[in-house]
């Protein structure tokens, strides 16, 4: 909100200067985004009147002026304006004047003629645009006198940057009761004489929609002079508020909404054709604003109507059919309470805004309504007469101000100093909110112009702005300090980010919310948790799965020519749960897990000379999957199964210690085919919860004696998953005490013969590695024997293997 310091200072005027008044402001939380002067830097300009003018005698545009100054001679100046005239009272750049831009005036000859000095358009002393002709000023004002002071031009134009809660600053008189309060200088509320009431007419208003209308406000106004000029120190108000002065009429409006905060209406009542009536719009009904705009309403805009026709939408602008122009003769003036929650988004809808659906949504006054009636009205019939009928005010639903409580000793805990009971009922009554004291309790009843009092702490800002953020003291906290232990066996989403990180892997984040065919396909969910108002009519369902948000990733970096991308989303997946609760993080009836889900396409590694290339297979990312599990990750068991996102043979259901905790595998390659994609991508879907899980490090004599090396090569049936035969030895050296030198134990070779007549061998050679070590003496090389021999018979014995040769 724009206003000049003096209409400001015209109702409050601490002995306190500008910079402090705007410094005052801001710290009570109105904040003054900008301080500028009403005009730029000029100086040696001032008041003139033309006394002679006469043609120039060698140019037809130019003429010569005799220009009294106030210095007792007159000045000889030749003028182009096409407005110059005998009589007319000027500005007058003096010579040695500097203007606006750097210009110094000087002695000058123009065609011949010399010239003393310049008179001056608005535009050329930066005052406005308007370079038609010279700025005409005042007869009344003096020639000599400093244009400066006599337009008040040193005024400073403040603009504030209000939060939406304060409505009640969004008026001159708003920020003066502040600014009051802030300084204790008094304030100076505006009033109006009533005028005399010498009609005995009115206009029925029937207020249909008590949700809508609160209070109705009126009076009819006859024998107006529309085109009466508007006086100048309102202009002047108006155009350094922002507002372009219009007509009369228009501009007392546009006034007393700035100055008091009251929008209002003028109707032409020659052009109302019926009683009036406040309703909510019907669906299909249509009104041409005065913006020009034509807009089409429905049942959740509220209306003006005359009779059947709709003049007006509520609270936010009036319509061209009843506008008053410079013919109107007779008015009808209108100001209502308009319910907040009736107006806020309305304007929006239709892709504008009013200054009064600004206010109005955020919430005015509903306890003054005649009195501004009053004053608009003194205002109207002193500028432009007329005759004044009754006030009709009608008082249907009004808001109901709930008395707040607070407590003093809350007060003092939150802003951590002891303010006296004294300064806090002196706060209340200097912002005009009545109270009452129950032993240490402050009981205050909101003024109808405060609209953001509703709790305790509400009151405790007042408080808190009036007695000064810069008077509370800056007091370290005192606490023990006590150092931040970290569990060794739990990590949390950030140390699993970093661990996805360092396998190459990049974050990213995608929307919890997909398209219905992702989950369908990817997630195999026919029943996914549907949104009620989605964003987009694609991503109208809740993921159940972070899978198809990562095709969809890599597909986007595909098209754009990137050869080779890995990534990782950790986030919540929701499904539907019966046994599901509600609470902090979750609703009733779906279940919100946080999943760890990653994909890699391309190439396994970055293309160089060392490796040849491949693309990235299965047993890549099972290796970052074991990885991501750290210690725990020879535990994990990866068994066959099917997934409807992934290839039916190419896919595992991941385990650790029998319980299933995720999925790994190749993108089926009808996905595949769908996304346009070359090769499959690798996908893995993980468990936070069991990811976060961890165990702490085991301590062990490190042996001093060396590591024995065996290798075992077995024919097995083809469909022998190798994992049962790992679990089998890693059994059997639980139980036997001779095989508790065995450290590890991997595959390192699987072979089969080829297939004959397109029918594959039956059986598969696997090799399997052993590492054996005694802590206490070097193993011989019978006692290595019996620990393979064991093995091998346990192996032939479980699952019918044979020695290959």
């Amino acid at each position: 909100m724009q206003f000049p310091e003096s209409w400001l200072r015209s109702l409050v005027n601490p002995e306190i200067a500008t910079d402090e008044l705007a410094h005052r402001l801001t710290m009570a939380g109105l904040e003054v985004e900008d301080a500028v002067p009403a005009a730029p830097a000029f100086s040696g300009v001032v008041v003139a009147r033309i006394v002679e003018i006469a043609p120039h005698p060698d140019a037809d545009k130019l003429r010569v002026c005799q220009v009294d100054d106030g210095s007792g001679a007159l000045l000889q100046i030749v003028c182009g304006a096409p407005n110059a005239a005998a009589g007319l009272t000027v500005p007058l750049a003096r010579v040695g004047a500097e203007l606006p831009g750097g210009m110094k005036i000087g002695v000058a000859k123009m065609r011949g003629v010399q010239s003393s000095g310049m008179l001056c358009s608005a535009r050329e002393l930066g005052l406005s645009q308007d370079h038609a002709g010279l700025m005409e000023l005042s007869g009344d004002l003096a020639p000599g006198l400093s244009i400066r002071d006599a337009l008040d031009l040193d005024d400073t134009l403040f603009t504030l940057k209000l939060t939406p809660n304060r409505a009640d600053c969004l008026s001159i008189l708003g920020v003066a009761r502040e600014v009051a309060a802030l300084t204790g200088a008094p304030l100076s509320v505006p009033t109006a004489k009533a005028v005399p009431v010498t009609l005995d007419e009115r206009l029925p208003v029937k207020v249909e929609a008590p949700d809508l209308c609160g209070r109705f406000g009126g009076r009819v106004i006859r024998g107006v002079n529309a085109r009466a000029a508007t006086p100048e120190w309102m202009k002047t108000r108006l155009e350094r508020a922002g507002q372009r002065s219009l007509s009369a009429l228009v501009d007392i409006s546009n006034y007393v909404m700035l100055e008091l905060g009251r929008p209002s209406h003028v109707f032409d009542l020659d052009k109302i054709q019926g009683d009036l009536s406040v309703r909510w719009a019907r669906e299909g009904e249509t009104l041409e604003l005065l913006n020009g705009q034509t807009v089409t309403l429905d049942s959740k805009v509220g209306v003006v109507v005359a009779g059947d026709t709709v003049e007006s939408l509520a609270g936010i602008m009036g319509g061209e059919a009843t506008s008053v122009t410079l013919d109107t003769q007779n008015i009808y003036l209108e100001a209502a309470f308009w319910w907040p929650q009736s107006l806020a988004g309305r304007a929006r809808r239709y892709k504008f805004s009013s200054e009064a659906s600004h206010r109005g949504e955020r919430g005015v006054d509903y306890a003054t309504i005649p009195e501004h009636i009053e004053f608009i009205t003194r205002l109207i019939v002193d500028i432009c007469g007329g005759q004044a009928g009754p006030l009709d005010d009608q008082i249907v639903n009004l808001p109901k101000r709930e008395p707040v409580r607070m407590r003093l000793a809350r007060c003092h805990r939150v802003l951590g100093v002891p303010v006296t009971q004294a300064d806090v009922g002196r706060i209340f009554g200097s912002l005009g909110l009545e109270y009452t004291i129950e032993g240490d309790d402050f009981v205050v009843t909101p003024p109808s112009f405060r609209f953001d009092i509703e709790i305790e702490e509400d009151l405790i800002e007042e408080v808190a702005r009036i007695y000064g953020f810069e008077n509370i003291p800056t007091v370290p906290p005192m606490a023990r300090a006590k150092m931040f232990s970290q569990p060794e066996v739990r990590r949390g989403n950030h140390a699993l980010r970093r661990l996805a990180a360092a396998q190459d892997y990049q974050e990213v984040v995608n929307y919890s919310f997909v398209e219905a065919d992702w989950e369908r396909d990817y997630a195999g969910n026919t029943d996914p948790v549907r949104l009620v108002n989605p964003i987009a009519s694609h991503l109208s369902v809740m993921r159940s799965s972070l899978i198809a948000g990562l095709v969809a990733n890599i597909v986007h970096n595909a098209n754009r020519k990137q050869t080779r991308v890995r990534l990782f989303e950790l986030g919540r997946v929701f499904t539907r749960d019966a046994a599901a609760q509600d609470g902090p993080l979750a609703v009733a009836g779906v279940r919100q897990p946080l999943m760890l889900a990653g994909a890699a396409w391309g190439p396994a590694v970055e293309e160089q000379w060392g490796a040849p290339a491949r693309h990235v297979d299965f047993y890549d990312v099972k290796m970052d999957v074991e990885a991501l599990f750290g210690a725990r990750g020879d535990r994990l068991r990866f068994e066959a199964a099917a997934h409807p996102a992934l290839h039916p043979g190419r896919s595992a259901r991941v385990s650790l210690d029998g319980k299933v905790v995720g999925w790994i595998g190749e993108l089926h390659p009808r996905w595949a085919q769908q996304a346009d994609l070359a090769h499959a991508p690798v996908v893995f879907e993980l468990d936070v919860a069991a990811l976060s899980e961890g165990e702490l490090p085991q301590v062990r004599e490190q042996s001093r004696q060396p590591i024995v090396v065996r290798d075992l090569a077995l024919w097995v049936d083809a469909q022998v998953p190798v994992q049962s035969m790992l679990d089998t030895v890693t059994a059997l050296a639980k139980t036997d005490p001779q095989l508790a030198v065995l450290r590890d134990l991997r595959l390192f070779d699987v072979w089969r013969e080829k297939s004959q007549d397109g029918v594959p061998a039956s059986e598969k050679s696997l090799a399997f590695r052993f590492w054996l070590q005694d802590t206490e003496v070097t193993l011989d090389d019978a006692r290595v024997a019996d620990c393979m021999a064991r093995i091998r018979d346990a192996l032939i014995s479980a699952h019918g293997a044979r020695l290959r040769a």
